[in-house]
């Protein structure tokens, strides 16, 4: 009865993984509370996931990875990429190449959000869309994690499993032999064959047109020495043209959607206009409007003007950062932050509503004015990955560079060692550079994607129960059915592709939380060992090649790159074809099934 009580939750907490209604970390605290309210889940046991090493690996990979990322690396990286050259395949080569190897040992959003502005950079440049090196670099993301422990947290979450099974961890490049003979095919097809899967883009001429956005919602306030007071809103389209769109007006308090073209402007009167940035300060000199910010913070920005440090900087949200599903204004943005959102742009849609008061999306473009301090310091907070910048220096001096990089290299070297397990060393180098002060305490929580954290403490326990109710080994058991009369590398195979079509809509660790004991189970089943089966589920868990929504890495590129859901499996779908052939010989081949 028990399993079947397992099985509805689960059932449940997948359906709402996939539509996405309902944040994932929400879900998954939910679902454990049930669990635990049945008494499924030992009250007892119910969050000690939390504490599980591969919840410690994970939020240390996450700090590392960040204090990588501001150190200085990307000065390293964009001096050597200005070698690369204007061929397009030459650069996607070269972008993907590098991707994979920094996600092999930080996260994947960690290094794709450094070489982002590089590929945005090198796009310009070339005066080429932006849609062929987006989706690429995210793929390439992807592929990287497999290659190491540290990659990618399914990696960590399945050496823990093996742990369990056999009483010894995966080591740190026992995923190696394996990972990165399919990280180099991938690459390799992708470089080659994959971006040209990708539906074709205009060439454009700036960042804002080749990451396919027509412009950003801007408001601007018809002041007393506007040429505009008084006349019809028909004489301002005169002069806008098509290059200014207005969306909407607030007139005495009150929105209007498209207004009458015989409305009288009035003095005070908030035009929402759809204008690109570079277009913006022509039409306020033409206009004699002003830019709307808030109230409070006019004379702070003004003083920020005047002492020439201002930076506009593009960003996009990524999913479960501060800026996804709040306002400005709720997130008291200049307040907090010392920065203004002068703009939003979403594709696809426009909204009558104030700029402080739209409700941000991952995807969103948003233009945002400060100090270039604080717009540094900013991004991280907002959770927002720069797309362009305009006098702004990313990371930190290069000479910071050399001892955090030392730092991680030592926590492995412990760990291939074996003179300390994963869970220890890496923590131990977090300490390390806070108590040396290359990483401050604000940055190192700011840096824990807590959402992830949330949902891979509570879905351990609810993996644990579907194993203790039996639920695993029924499932085990339908899949050894469906697979009877094929031979044992073929259930290896299935079981990766089973992974891999559940990682494309669920998130990857949750995956390989739920298909880790599927898989020892089907390997019990049929008398093989269990390692073969459990890289299968590793693989397989990082591989979310057909939708947007499997991993955060997709999620984040598909609006800057203008895609759509549906061009995702364009590329995808070859490439797990190429994944599947490669890595399941190899499996078999470097983990014996012994049977």
């Amino acid at each position: 009865m028990d399993e079947f009580v397992v099985f509805g939750v689960l059932l449940a907490a997948l359906v709402l993984f996939i539509t996405g209604k309902v944040r994932y970390d929400i879900v998954a605290l939910s679902a454990l509370l049930i669990l635990t309210i049945v008494r499924i889940v030992p009250a007892a046991d119910a969050f000690h996931g939390f504490g599980h090493p591969a919840v410690i690996t994970v939020g240390a990979v996450l700090v590392l990875s960040k204090t990588l990322e501001s150190s200085g690396v990307i000065d390293v990286l964009e001096r050597w990429f200005a070698h690369v050259g204007q061929r397009l395949t030459v650069q996607i080569a070269s972008l993907s190449g590098l991707v994979a190897v920094l996600s092999a040992f930080m996260n994947n959003v960690g290094a794709l959000s450094l070489l982002m502005p590089l590929a945005a950079r090198a796009a310009n440049t070339a005066r080429r869309p932006y849609s062929p090196y987006l989706m690429p670099l995210s793929f390439a993301s992807l592929l990287g994690g497999l290659t190491t422990l540290v990659g990618t947290p399914p990696n960590i979450i399945i050496a823990t499993f093996r742990h369990e099974a056999v009483g010894e961890a995966f080591g740190m490049f026992d995923f190696t032999p394996v990972g990165a003979a399919v990280a180099v095919a991938g690459v390799i097809f992708i470089a080659l064959v994959g971006w040209r899967l990708i539906p074709s883009r205009r060439p454009q001429s700036s960042l804002s047109d080749a990451i396919d956005i027509s412009g950003y919602m801007v408001e601007v306030r018809v002041t007393q020495n506007s040429r505009f007071a008084g006349r019809l809103v028909r004489d301002l389209e005169e002069l806008a043209g098509e290059d200014v769109v207005i969306v909407g007006v607030i007139h005495r308090g009150t929105a209007y959607g498209a207004p009458s073209a015989y409305q009288i402007i009035d003095v005070g009167d908030v035009f929402i206009i759809e204008i690109a940035p570079e277009d913006l300060n022509a039409f306020m000199l033409d206009t004699g409007f002003a830019l709307e910010m808030f109230r409070d913070l006019r004379s702070d920005v003004e003083q920020s003007v005047e002492a020439d440090d201002v930076t506009l900087l593009e960003a996009v949200v990524m999913r479960n950062g501060l800026a996804d599903g709040n306002t400005a204004r709720s997130m008291h943005m200049h307040a907090q932050f010392g920065v203004n959102l002068l703009g939003v742009s979403r594709r696809g849609t426009r909204r009558v509503s104030r700029l402080s008061q739209v409700v941000l999306q991952v995807g969103d473009v948003l233009l945002l004015q400060g100090k270039t301090e604080s717009v540094q310091n900013a991004l991280p907070s907002l959770g927002v990955l720069p797309l362009a910048q305009r006098d702004l220096q990313v990371g930190q001096p290069p000479r910071r560079l050399i001892v955090p990089v030392s730092v991680f290299v030592c926590a492995l070297l412990l760990t291939i060692f074996g003179v300390l397990p994963i869970h220890i060393s890496l923590p131990g180098a977090v300490v390390v550079l806070l108590v040396s002060r290359f990483l401050s305490l604000q940055t190192a929580y700011q840096a824990v994607n807590w959402p992830i954290i949330i949902l891979l403490g509570a879905m351990i326990p609810v993996g644990e129960a579907l194993e203790t109710t039996g639920g695993a080994l029924r499932i085990a058991a339908l899949v050894t059915e469906l697979g009877d009369s094929l031979p044992a590398w073929s259930m290896v195979m299935l079981i990766l592709v089973i992974t891999m079509l559940l990682s494309d809509w669920i998130n990857n660790a949750t995956a390989v939380i739920l298909m880790a004991p599927v898989g020892l189970g089907v390997a019990a089943a049929i008398g093989a060992a269990a390692d073969p089966f459990l890289m299968a589920v590793a693989i397989g868990g990082s591989s979310a090649f057909l939708s947007p929504i499997g991993h955060q890495s997709n999620t984040i590129v598909m609006g800057p790159g203008g895609y759509r859901f549906g061009d995702y499996w364009r590329m995808g779908l070859p490439l797990d074809i190429i994944i599947v052939s490669v890595a399941t010989p190899l499996i078999v081949l470097v983990w014996p099934l012994g049977v």
